[in-house]
């Protein structure tokens, strides 16, 4: 029998064994390791070779290498996160500006803060043709009642220019859920008039849809009204939808009131007061609603349908309010449908009434680049203490347009009005844009008369004899860019009025017989240059 080789094993110390366990496990350096296994001989008591503890020290060098490199890893993630989030904050703190449609606008990063500048204005230039004016004691043509200054004017318009409107102004938000407004205008209707508040209120919009506003602002009494006079039609709102506005609404009026809007409807809820400056015994106190409502909303059309009422719950009282009580006067009014010249050539006169109602229906749609809009206010007024009978009066108009290039009138259902179109290419010779052309036309009727009777007959006991203007406007609107705009106008105008004798216009020949024409046909060529932002 062959002899087997015999391998002799030196057994390794305890304490060199348990050293180079934990050595291994604990990643030490690959000297001490090395020192470890020359130490031991070529073998150790649990059969590891030299070879295998070799190769497991370079893997424990090698994890000792890739550690170091995920630490600085990590380390440099850490710096950049920690970047990032300083690069977010200075973001979220940074204030932003903006020169959108040259309006400037500010707003912080975060959103919560927005202040943008506003400003506009519109330079009138206006040719009034007329029959040639007479003396007042045959030529009977006349204004407001009780105006001697009018009276004179009326058969005599001015024509010139005026700046309609100049206004400067910022509107935003503070604190992400309060909305403000401040305009002040500097311009006139047809006056010289000293700068004005036309606009400065605060808005609480927290609990969206609606949102409650307080301060000055005009509370919306039709779409007529509460269209942007930026991107009107025309030069001046439709005569029936002015009168209405002076009732209870108009710019720089005190009011509060609720406003909300949703995917398809509209709706405000205003109370208001007097017109800012104007000073009285007890201030009016009158209710504005409106409510709108789209019923048909595609891309390309869009079809408006609208309510709304005015209520003149107190009327302002001329004194103090002494048994049997103050005179509280209402009065309606309007001047031909622009303001170069300023005389009202209908007027009801002041009515003692203890209160006042008008009811309006809205219609308006549009079908791409053509649009038409119209409204019909029925108006009653409730006499104070007078065994008169209750005078009421009315008026409606139509409206239309055709944009010759193609783009639409803008509905914006925060409002439930429209906007001027807004067009791709805005006028350039160099580049060949011809901006925005468009065509408009519009009838309107104010009729405030009330049991006006036949020519050359005294006035009834009740009557009002305010007169009934009709007005035909054909207009061609120029928009060479979003800023600027033209307006040529021409209106015919035909004023049908019956004189109430007395002294309704002053003494003398200042109020012509009772039952003579005072009204008059004329027609007006204007021109309106608007720069807005």
């Amino acid at each position: 029998m062959e002899r087997m080789p015999v391998t002799i094993l030196v057994p390794m110390s305890r304490p060199l064994a348990v050293g180079a366990f934990a050595l291994l496990l604990c990643g030490v350096s690959t000297g001490a390791m090395a020192q470890a296994v020359g130490a031991a001989g070529h073998a150790t008591p649990t059969g590891i070779s030299q070879e295998q503890l070799l190769a497991l020290t370079a893997r424990l060098d090698a994890l000792e290498q890739r550690n170091s490199e995920l630490e600085a890893q990590i380390l440099d993630l850490k710096g950049q996160a920690a970047s990032s989030d300083q690069a977010i904050r200075d973001q979220m703190n940074a204030t932003t500006v903006s020169l959108n449609n040259g309006r400037p606008s500010f707003a912080s990063g975060d959103g919560q803060f927005t202040a943008a500048f506003r400003g506009v204005f519109q330079l009138d230039a206006a040719k009034y043709d007329q029959r040639s004016p007479g003396a007042l004691a045959t030529d009977f043509r006349r204004g407001s009642v009780g105006d001697a200054a009018e009276a004179d004017r009326a058969r005599d318009l001015n024509d010139g220019a005026n700046f309609r409107r100049a206004r400067i102004g910022v509107e935003g938000k503070a604190f992400g859920d309060w909305n403000y407004n401040f305009l002040y205008d500097f311009g006139g209707a047809g006056v010289e008039e000293a700068g004005k508040i036309s606009s400065a209120w605060v808005e609480y919009a927290g609990f969206a849809p609606f949102s409650v506003r307080v301060g000055a602002f005009s509370p919306p009494s039709g779409i007529e009204e509460a269209t942007s006079t930026n991107g009107s039609l025309f030069p001046e709102r439709a005569s029936p939808s002015e009168a209405v506005r002076g009732i209870a609404s108009g710019d720089g009026r005190t009011a509060a009131g609720l406003f909300g809007n949703g995917e398809r409807w509209n709706l405000s809820a205003v109370f208001s007061g007097n017109i800012i400056g104007t000073q009285t015994f007890d201030e009016q106190l009158a209710f504005v609603g409106r409510l709108a409502y789209v019923p048909h909303k595609t891309p390309d059309s869009v079809v408006h349908l609208g309510v709304d009422t005015v209520i003149v719950i107190d009327p302002a009282a001329t004194g103090p309010n002494v048994a049997p009580g103050a005179a509280t006067p209402l009065r309606l009014r309007d001047r031909p449908e622009l303001r170069v010249d300023g005389m009202r050539l209908v007027d009801t006169g002041a009515i003692d009434a203890e209160g006042l109602t008008v009811l309006g229906a809205e219609f308006a749609a549009q079908y791409k680049a053509f649009s038409v809009q119209g409204e019909y206010y029925h108006i009653d007024v409730k006499r104070r203490a007078s065994a008169l009978s209750n005078p009421d009066f009315h008026g409606w108009y139509v409206q239309g347009a055709w944009t010759l290039t193609g783009e639409p009138r803008r509905y914006s259902m925060a409002t439930a009005t429209f906007d001027s179109p807004r067009g791709e290419k805005p006028f350039s010779l160099k580049e060949g844009g011809k901006g925005v052309w468009e065509l408009a036309a519009r009838y309107s009727d104010l009729d405030l008369d009330y049991l006006a009777g036949a020519a050359g007959t005294a006035p009834l006991a009740s009557a009002i004899r305010g007169g009934r203007q009709q007005a035909y406007t054909f207009g061609l609107n120029w928009y060479p860019n979003a800023a600027v705009r033209f307006q040529a106008d021409y209106q015919h105008v035909d004023i049908d009025r019956l004189s109430a004798g007395g002294a309704t216009f002053g003494a003398g020949e200042l109020t012509p017989p009772a039952g003579a024409q005072i009204g008059q046909t004329l027609s007006i060529w204007s021109l309106r240059t608007q720069y807005a932002f």
